[in-house]
């Protein structure tokens, strides 16, 4: 017996009223009455009733026709069909529209206490059913979130192991290199070559240190304030003029084509010009020399804005190319024909183009170049195109 549940009895017939509420009162049970339809839907709505007596013989509307609103209700509420009218097929009906039960008039106040009590303990079993499983996905859940943690945890921790390694060297050749200056180990016509040395190491620390700070940056959610809808060719084109004379020197040719009266994108153009440096000076370092680098830039098929850096260089071998994205990645391939880089160019290209919707990937053969694609989605609204504005 479930003492203290509330039940509701809904009949428009005062002596069924009170005969329920004397029948259940005594045995704990907290009942309240409803003489129609309308006013017992009213009182479920309000809440707080763990069963229901429901007449199907009512002035204002049938028993049978309450039973679909107070399942949408409340599904664990039982409801109880009590008539002077039992048919099979009246039953049968109602069992399908959701009633738990079904009660001849007249009955005894045996009978009713019983199918009460069954009422309560199927609604009992069905929230105990159901706040198991809440149980369940939440201990799935905070399962779920820890293993998360532990795994930024780990990937914190080799970040921070691959930085402090990547810092402490340059610091560490600097300070030889001026010990021996400063010991007097290096004669006068040789001083100049060991600080030109050091002054080479400080620039990759300067530079390994705005790359990370580049990334720090990207992987703040404040990064995508100040966007604007631009024309991302502005920022190729003048990262183009940037790397010629560079390219210039090693005798590649840069072939440039874009799509006429291409769509807006919503970026920053300060990270659209980091992206486009990044690949571009990537092509040129890792390029053989004499060779080529195309670059295209249009519309994809799914709406969106595509673009490509194609090289003639070293390529990345297959083992790399899953991996070429993470930090600190560099091929055996780059180091041997580059001694110096900080190995977080394209990690930083693949976070900016994630965080503005897109995607990054490369194909690549070994000794035969690399095409590195990307993807951006265009902008909502394009109607009203305008020159590229940069932050």
């Amino acid at each position: 017996m479930d003492e203290g549940a509330r039940i509701l009895v809904i009949d428009d017939d005062f002596g069924m009223r009170e005969g329920c509420k004397r029948a259940l009162q005594p045995h704990g049970f907290e009942v309240e009455v409803a003489a129609t339809g309308e006013g017992g839907l009213r009182k479920v709505r309000e809440g707080g009733f763990d069963l229901v007596l429901l007449d199907v013989m009512m002035p204002d509307v049938s028993g049978i026709d309450l039973l679909i609103p107070i399942q949408e209700h409340d599904p664990d509420l039982p409801c109880i069909i009590i008539t002077g009218y039992a048919t099979i097929v009246l039953a049968t009906q109602a069992i399908k529209l959701g009633a738990y039960d079904f009660v001849s008039k007249p009955f005894d106040s045996d009978t009713l206490l019983r199918a009460v009590n069954q009422g309560l303990e199927k609604r009992r079993l069905s929230l105990e059913v159901k706040r198991g499983l809440i149980t369940k996905e939440r201990a799935e859940r905070l399962a779920w979130e820890k293993a998360e943690l532990e795994k930024i945890d780990k990937i914190k921790s080799q970040f921070t192991l691959l930085v402090a390694h990547e810092l402490r060297a340059p610091v560490a050749a600097i300070q030889s290199y001026l010990k021996l200056i400063l010991e007097g180990y290096v004669p006068p016509e040789r001083q100049m070559e060991i600080i030109h040395k050091a002054e080479r190491r400080a620039r990759d620390q300067l530079e390994l240190i705005g790359d990370l700070l580049d990334l720090a940056h990207l992987r703040e959610a404040s990064m995508k304030v100040s966007l604007v809808p631009m024309d991302i060719s502005v920022p190729l084109r003048e990262t183009v003029d940037m790397m010629r004379a560079r390219a210039d020197e090693r005798g590649l040719t840069i072939a440039v084509q874009i799509e006429r009266d291409l769509p807006l994108i919503n970026i920053n153009g300060e990270n659209m010009k980091r992206l486009w440096t990044n690949l571009i000076s990537n092509a040129v370092k890792y390029n053989r020399p004499n060779g080529s680098i195309e670059i295209t830039l249009g519309t994809h098929a799914d709406g969106e804005i595509i673009a490509t850096v194609r090289d003639t260089g070293i390529g990345i071998a297959p083992e790399y190319q899953e991996r070429i994205f993470d930090d600190f990645v560099r091929t055996d391939e780059a180091k041997k024909m580059e001694a110096h880089g900080t190995g977080l160019g394209l990690s930083i290209a693949k976070r900016i183009v994630e965080n503005y919707g897109g995607r990054i990937w490369v194909d690549s053969e070994l000794g035969k170049g690399s095409t590195f694609t990307f993807v951006l989605p265009i902008a909502g609204d394009t109607s009203d195109r305008k020159e590229a504005v940069e932050n």
